[in-house]
């Protein structure tokens, strides 16, 4: 495998939020910007339906719409040593600023990359409001009027239970007060899950997903 590209060993950290947010991945040193910013969709779990830029060494590269320098640029062009950081933002409204270091260059590999080999945190939902709207949702999704709601939905099942008339339909049971408090809890969903699945991940890159992500999802 002599000439084969060394492998980067990428720490990204979602920065703004905490605990924190972040992921492991490898990469051969020969991929492109615009490739890593597919593995990052990916591994952090976005939906790739938003403009993305790169600073590196103050120069940026990115979507075409942000006019900036073309990202179709190999990460071993940058000649990056071990600890460097550089930085990637998702979402010019919501401004996702993940920051980027180089943990390790190993050797090439026997099999092949990308991959992710750690990570914590579920990513958060897209068009949130950024890492501040973000942690108010999820303060709030665990705070007292999520706690309210939840007292409403028991009080509702135990009205259910005490009818004793399975014949009924459960929407028989159901109050305006009742179904404005699903729905939060509903919406709430998202900010209260969320384990990170390494496994899911991978799952996704074998499958491809990071170089469908390289290009803007147009919903």
């Amino acid at each position: 495998m002599s000439g084969a590209p060394e492998i980067y060993q990428l720490k990204v950290r979602l920065l703004g939020i905490s605990p924190m947010i972040w992921r492991r991945v490898l990469v051969p040193s020969s991929i492109t910007l615009r490739e890593l910013h597919g593995v990052l969709q990916v591994a952090m779990g976005w939906e790739g339906i938003h403009l993305f830029l790169f600073d590196v060494y103050a120069a940026r590269y990115g979507s075409f719409e942000l006019h900036v320098a073309d990202p179709d640029v190999p990460l071993q062009q940058f000649g990056f040593r071990k600890n460097e950081r550089f930085s990637y933002i998702y979402d010019m409204g919501d401004h996702w600023e993940h920051e980027i270091r180089i943990e390790a260059i190993n050797p090439p590999p026997k099999k092949s990359h990308p991959t992710c080999t750690g990570g914590s945190g579920a990513c958060p939902p897209e068009d949130c409001g950024g890492p501040h709207g973000y942690l108010e949702r999820r303060d709030e999704a665990d705070g007292y009027d999520a706690w309210r709601d939840m007292g409403v939905m028991v009080d509702f099942l135990e009205d259910v239970v005490a009818a004793d008339a399975p014949e009924r339909p459960v929407s028989d049971f159901l109050s305006d007060d009742v179904e404005a408090a699903m729905g939060r809890m509903i919406a709430r969903k998202p900010f209260v899950e969320g384990k990170f699945l390494r496994g899911a991940v991978n799952k996704r890159f074998r499958a491809g997903d990071h170089r469908d992500l390289m290009h803007q999802q147009m919903w």
